[in-house]
């Protein structure tokens, strides 16, 4: 699909501060010398003013108000422009506020570019108490922060607006929804409203909101924020992906089917998530260390996985992130602890002996088995794709980034390194096949791969 990212906002859809900008310079002196000192303040927090149209509320008597929007589209800050405008509609109103963890709510929708604090007027911005994971205006509206890590935090809401950032991103999402549903009871003047905003991914529980007769979904790309976000970001960091799956989905907000050059499906991921896992006989930390450490590196993949007593995988955290080797070190040794683990793999391709050295650093005696990658990483991860294919390998809730490498990377046509796969490949490979059995099931792949080659040369 072409897309014509030089003007990706048709005129229908632009905020009245655009149409204002695009007046002769003559025209908007008048306008603009006609206010006053403090219209012209006031302005500036104007969401009405400043919001392009797909950023306000629709009309009607929905529930539910989906964006769907790629990155930069201003989904964070329709989400603060709207729950101002209920806050102060209706004083004393209770909102819930639901992000993925309780520092996302505070970088993103409370302190962020796109949050309260930097965008509501002065007059009526809310006081913030983290503390008490609570927002509250001058009028007696409160907001309380919930965190999709704790689900059943949401059992005590009683109210009528809700917003959830970045659902599809969420561990539990139909477990934050289905208590929220319960909650947004309150009788309301106005219809009780919940907004979602996110970047789009396949899964069922947002399938199933956008399913609903009451919900509303409006959809976005980043190229429609375009003149309020910086050039250089457009042409250094969005221009990479346009073409590829990913920027259809981060850029464009495609949701996206399985990649047929892909070995994972995520109705596999699906159909075998589970709440919790049963006994484990062992349980590793498994590390994919990323060779540099800067903005544009990629991360270090940290995955913890147990053997249960079934004998079958489970995947209990992902723990991956960009940062230091002794950052990340520190996570991993932290996690043996946490999840009571017995042992650390970690690739040691590109770190070499640097990589058990800086374990150690963190804990001298820790378990540790280094692990070297003599095969390609497709061939590394068919027999651990096998096992997910043979119902033997869960996720313990979700994990929504681990999942997309693992649904979307393709070797042919990847412009990203699969970091947190490759992490998991090397868990599953500890704990679900032995040496004898590994060594075996690599070679038939190996050979499997080849009668493949030789049949596509034959025809």
């Amino acid at each position: 699909m072409a897309y014509n990212t030089d003007s990706m906002t048709a005129p229908g859809q632009l905020s009245k501060a655009s149409l204002l900008a695009l007046l002769p310079e003559s025209q908007r002196k008048e306008i603009l010398d006609s206010l006053t000192a403090k219209q012209l303040h006031d302005l500036n927090y104007d969401w009405r003013f400043w919001a392009r149209p797909k950023q306000l509320a629709p009309d009607g008597d929905w529930l539910t108000w989906l964006i769907k929007a790629g990155r930069g589209f201003g989904k964070t800050r329709s989400g603060t422009g709207f729950i101002n405008e209920r806050a102060k509609d209706s004083a004393g109103r209770w909102i819930a506020m639901v992000a993925r963890t309780p520092a996302d709510a505070r970088d993103y929708m409370i302190e962020g570019p796109g949050g309260f604090l930097k965008n509501t007027h002065p007059d009526f911005r809310p006081h913030y108490e983290p503390s008490k994971r609570r927002l509250t205006w001058p009028n007696g509206s409160w907001a309380t922060i919930y965190s999709d890590e704790e689900p059943d935090q949401l059992r005590g809401f009683s109210g009528d607006t809700a917003w959830l950032d970045e659902l599809a991103k969420f561990k539990n999402p139909q477990e934050c929804l289905d208590a929220l549903d319960f909650g947004m009871r309150e009788v309301s003047a106005d219809y009780p409203r919940r907004i979602i905003t996110t970047t789009p991914r396949p899964i069922k529980a947002l399938k199933a909101i956008e399913a609903l007769k009451s919900t509303v979904v409006v959809t976005g790309s980043s190229y429609e924020n375009r003149a309020n976000l910086s050039p250089k970001w457009f042409s250094d960091i969005l221009s990479k992906f346009e073409g590829t799956r990913l920027g259809r989905q981060e850029i464009h907000a495609e949701t996206l089917d399985d990649n047929p050059g892909a070995l994972w499906r995520r109705q596999w991921f699906d159909d075998l998530r589970v709440k919790e896992a049963p006994a484990l006989k062992r349980v590793v930390v498994a590390i994919d260390p990323a060779t540099t450490s800067n903005p544009d590196s990629d991360e270090t993949g940290i995955i913890v996985a147990g053997l249960g007593s079934n004998d079958h995988g489970y995947v209990l955290a992902d723990l991956s992130l960009r940062g230091t080797p002794e950052e990340w070190a520190r996570v991993a040794v932290n996690a043996y602890h946490d999840y009571k683990c017995d042992r650390i793999i970690a690739e040691t391709n590109n770190g070499g002996e640097m990589v058990e050295t800086l374990i150690r650093t963190v804990e001298r005696n820790i378990p540790f088995t280094a692990v070297h990658a003599s095969r390609g990483k497709i061939t590394r991860a068919e027999p651990i794709s096998s096992l997910y294919e043979q119902s033997k390998c869960h996720h313990v809730g979700s994990f929504p980034v681990l999942e997309d490498q693992c649904c979307e990377y393709d070797p042919k046509t990847a412009k990203f390194s699969p970091d947190h796969m490759d992490a998991l490949v090397w868990a599953f490979t500890e704990l679900m096949t032995d040496v004898s059995v590994g060594e075996n099931l690599l070679a038939y792949y190996e050979q499997l791969a080849r009668e493949r080659e030789a049949a596509k040369a034959n025809h």
